[in-house]
């Protein structure tokens, strides 16, 4: 049967009787009848495009439903393969990107036509596609406009309060003249930018494609150029336009370029396009500069959520979604029943006019005509805390600051008083959609008395007597005091991630002192700061150390455990993972420590020397501290009941071989599924070592010579080969024989895999059962971790990682001989320089025994900086020595193949020896080192 793919059409062709034809419906849709329409167009959507051209020859309507050209938009977004090249129409779109034969194309000329079939939906979509937008300008709006305004009165008047449309700031700027379509298409035209996201994927589209599509296309939401990185695409046009003088404080510059979250966009949109009802990313601010056309803009302040809009918020990370109608709809369908107290403030935007949005407040943008803008979101003064609020793990905040009360339910804030304006566990989940409190209407901002009052601008009366402030006191009283930044999960989308938002912080702290006092407020937000100062400070007390002085107050770096320099010292409080994998960490870490003398490994003299470590426990309002050495099983945590392994016969009950069973047992399970964050909150393990003087690698890379940069190769090469023949503590294996299930690829039987089976070390047997385990839902696992990791890349892992990992080991003998201790994170952050100071040819180290000669690949060779120190063994493991070389190539070196090579003839001792050939498995890519290193 031919299938048509080409737009069909619900015209009544002419009657030659007064007969009206009948209503087709119910008979072509069956029992899908009693659907909406609105829903069965939705339900299509989820097809796949050959899907929906099979089902569109069923019957007449489904015909009539399988040709819409949105339906055909959002298939052909939703399984894009390259680039779009528009065809003329989302149908032919679609076609040329699934690379279908021509003849398909044939078919599109004969679009088939039937009556007695009317749909008020369609309708309604068909008229937002061909409506003309010339008579949307209104008026000048409700915004106030300002030309040439003073930095003073911008921060006094409008920063961090309200919107404000300011004339003459871009009169200067070579845009204005050279960004037209004309003159972008000439220097631009094969350059790809990003499209407005209609999709999980990003969407690029050639310039002179998009103009041909913006000048042919009739689509009810059109796509517009919304491009983070068109300064990669075309640097020139960064040189086309200047960041105005009232919005130069960026807080966010002190990042470097690659770790900064996106922040500009080109803006690029024809006639009906435009952004719906949203919240800028982190509650910051932002301003938008029109080169060319014309553009409405409607706004409402912080908490008032506009018509028809629903704000979601997950409840386990905190994650914000919008659901709303596209700006032309909301325009077309919502504006006009808004009495004129419900109105939004609004104004159109004409060419070289500069809207500011702040932080918080909610704005829709609608392209009256072809448009041509550019747009940055800054952090500064007025907005940082709510940037540091927004962030901060929990969920009722970000419900608050984005839907005011409609977030609480009605007894909800009377407890939240009752009980001293703290947030207790009693409030219920957030749910802005109910139709109650959307009934419920903010004070309009015409009523105010004051029109530069800040607080009348954002009060909204709902629930009884309450009013919601934008205020960061007030909003800050919502955050989950329970939930701990270093071990919550983490918003996807949140504009930078959980490392990033402490180094930003940490960098903050060191390049801006003048802002300390604001800072530490953000992280005091952010990272419960106050509380982990508080924690250090005991920790100091019970040893005698030095109190943190004022500059010492932020825990350092970007590793998952709080990190204080107190004087000499560094204090370590471990928090990843709950406090069961705590446990293990610093046990772990003990009981290697404690070897390295034993064994009197020259490695001891490169790693900070341990001072003191224990147990701090917070009960009944107070602060008590237990000294553990690793030895033993403390009395506090004995008496918690919930240790799931120990091995209590061996010297370090929570060492090695326990944290490898713990990690088996907690292998492939979600933070959730293992439940370790919510248990004994109050108890915090700690490590006290002598601090490092010095500067880490990563803040030297990009000076050091290359003489040193190898000299880093020559030191890591002899230091991991000494930290891999550190001789790994016995193990029991009765207590490591763990047995694993794995499924087959092709069938349903199941295969038991057990030591005495596979002939392997137990040890091993334990890492491949941690490993199978890790194996199940693995692509699902990497995809929540987003960017970082190609689409293309999680869709092969599978195929790619064996389904017998004791086939894969036993091909190496010298990994199942034995194991070896592994670091496991051996980065740029974790490795400490020092400055020479020797006169003479050959530099030194002041080691705690005595003098240690500095490392060079050419001994006469005088240095700037030679490496001192490996940190943070929090993370050691035991297993294959490739795992401690990957992290070493890929974040020190870079990739670079001649430090590999210093690296491995430094080290002296082969990572791995194959057998024979004869011996390998059939599958040939098991004996490379590059796949086992993968």
């Amino acid at each position: 049967m031919e299938v048509n793919l080409e737009n069909s059409t619900s015209e009544l062709p002419p009657e030659s009787s007064a007969e009206m034809p009948k209503d087709r419906r119910r008979e072509a849709l069956g029992n899908l009848c009693v659907l909406p329409d609105e829903i069965l167009c939705s339900i299509l959507t989820s097809l796949t495009p050959l899907d929906v051209a099979r089902l569109s020859c069923v019957s007449s309507v489904i015909y009539i439903l399988c040709n819409e050209e949105p339906l055909w938009m959002s298939l052909c977004l939703n399984n894009v393969k390259r680039h779009i090249e528009y065809q003329g129409s989302w149908k032919k779109t679609a076609l040329h990107q699934l690379d279908l034969p021509y003849q398909y194309y044939e078919t599109c000329k004969r679009p088939l036509h039937f009556n007695g079939f009317n749909s008020l939906f369609l309708y309604r979509r068909l008229y937002r596609c061909y409506t003309s937008l010339n008579g949307f300008s209104f008026d000048g709006g409700t915004i106030e406009r300002k030309e040439n305004i003073y930095l003073e009165e911008f921060q006094r008047d409008y920063d961090g309060q309200k919107p404000v449309l300011i004339s003459g700031l871009s009169d200067n700027w070579p845009a204005r003249k050279s960004w037209t379509t004309e003159q972008l298409s000439a220097k631009y035209g094969d350059a790809k930018f990003r499209l407005s996201q209609r999709s999980s994927q990003k969407i690029t589209m050639k310039f002179k494609d998009y103009l041909s599509y913006m000048q042919i296309q009739h689509d009810e939401d059109p796509l517009y150029i919304f491009d983070e990185k068109f300064g990669d695409s075309a640097p020139d046009l960064l040189k086309d336009y200047t960041v105005p003088h009232l919005f130069q404080e960026d807080y966010f510059d002190i990042l470097d370029s690659e770790k900064r979250p996106p922040f500009r966009w080109l803006i690029i949109g024809p006639e009906r396009s435009g952004a719906s009802w949203h919240v800028d990313p982190a509650l910051t601010s932002a301003w938008n500069t029109l080169i060319s056309g014309r553009k409405r803009w409607a706004l409402y302040p912080p908490g008032r959520v506009p018509s028809g809009v629903t704000v979601h918020v997950n409840e386990e990370d905190g994650d914000v979604n919008i659901d709303g109608p596209s700006s032309l709809q909301w325009w077309l369908d919502f504006y006009p029943l808004l009495t004129d107290a419900e109105k939004p403030i609004e104004c159109t935007q004409l060419p070289g006019e500069t809207i500011f949005v702040p932080s918080g407040w909610w704005h829709c943008v609608l392209n009256l005509e072809t448009t041509i803008a550019v747009t940055q979101n800054f952090v500064n003064s007025k907005n940082f805390e709510f940037v540091c609020l927004d962030m901060s793990p929990g969920y009722r905040h970000k419900g608050v600051c984005r839907a005011g009360v409609l977030a609480l339910d009605e007894g909800s804030f009377e407890d939240l008083k009752k009980n001293g304006l703290c947030l207790d566990n009693k409030l219920s989940s957030f749910d802005a959609t109910r139709k109650e409190k959307r009934l419920k209407i903010c004070q309009p901002l015409e009523d105010s008395e004051n029109e530069n009052d800040t607080n009348s601008l954002s009060k909204c009366h709902g629930l009884g007597s309450l009013e919601f402030s934008y205020d960061i006191n007030f909003l800050a009283m919502f955050l989950d005091k329970e939930r701990d930044h270093y071990n919550s999960l983490w918003a996807s989308g949140n504009c930078i991630g959980q490392r990033e938002m402490r180094e930003w912080l940490w960098k903050l702290w060191l390049g801006r002192p003048e802002l300390r006092d604001l800072i530490w407020k953000g992280a005091c937000i952010a990272l419960n700061a106050g509380k982990w100062f508080e924690r250090v400070g005991e920790i100091c007390s019970f040893h005698g150390l030095p109190s943190p002085l004022h500059d010492e107050k932020l825990p350092v770096g970007t590793g998952s455990n709080p990190v204080y320099l107190v004087a000499d010292y560094a204090i370590k409080i471990f928090v990843e993972d709950g406090l069961e994998a705590s446990l293990y960490g610093l046990g772990t870490e003990l009981e290697f420590y404690s070897l390295l003398h034993k064994v009197n490994s020259p490695l001891k003299n490169y790693i900070p020397g341990v001072l003191a470590s224990g147990i701090l426990l917070f009960e009944n309002g107070l602060y008590t501290v237990f000294p553990w050495d690793g030895k033993g099983i403390p009395e506090v945590i004995a008496n918690c009941n919930f240790i799931s392994i120990i091995h209590k016969k061996t010297d370090f009950p929570f060492g090695i071989w326990s944290k490898k069973q713990f990690e088996c047992q907690n292998a492939g399970m979600s933070p959730c599924e293992s439940g370790n964050s919510g248990k004994c909150s109050l108890i915090w393990p700690y490590i006290v070592t002598k601090r490092c003087r010095g500067n880490i690698y990563a803040e030297l890379r990009d000076t050091l010579p290359w003489e040193d940069t190898l000299n880093l190769a020559s030191f890591l090469g002899e230091k991991l080969h000494n930290l891999h023949i550190v001789p790994c503590p016995s193990s029991n294996a009765s207590l490591l024989r763990v047995g694993e299930q794995i499924e087959l690829p092709h069938d349903n039987r199941f295969l038991e895999i057990a030591a005495d089976k596979i002939h392997i070390a137990a040890e091993w047997n334990l890492f491949i059962s941690t490993l199978n385990r890790k194996r199940k839902d693995l692509s699902d696992l990497l995809t929540k971790w987003g960017d970082p990791i190609p689409r293309k890349l999680i869709e092969k892992v599978a195929e790619y990682i064996p389904h017998d990992f004791a086939e894969f080991l036993d091909i190496f003998e010298e990994v199942c001989k034995s194991c070896t201790w592994v670091h496991s994170d051996v980065m740029d952050d974790n490795i400490y320089m020092t400055q020479c100071s020797s006169a003479g040819s050959t530099c030194h180290l002041l080691a705690e025994d005595g003098y240690v000669n500095c490392y060079s690949s050419n001994r006469g060779q005088k240095h700037s900086w030679h490496p001192s120190h490996i940190l943070d063994f929090s993370n050691l493991s035991i297993g294959d020595p490739i795992l401690d070389l990957i992290p070493i190539h890929l974040d020190i070196f870079r990739g670079d193949s001649r430090l590999l090579k210093q690296f491995l003839k430094s080290y002296g001792l082969a990572l791995g020896r194959k057998r024979s050939l004869n011996e390998l498995v059939k599958d040939n890519r098991f004996h490379r080192l590059s796949y086992r290193a993968m």
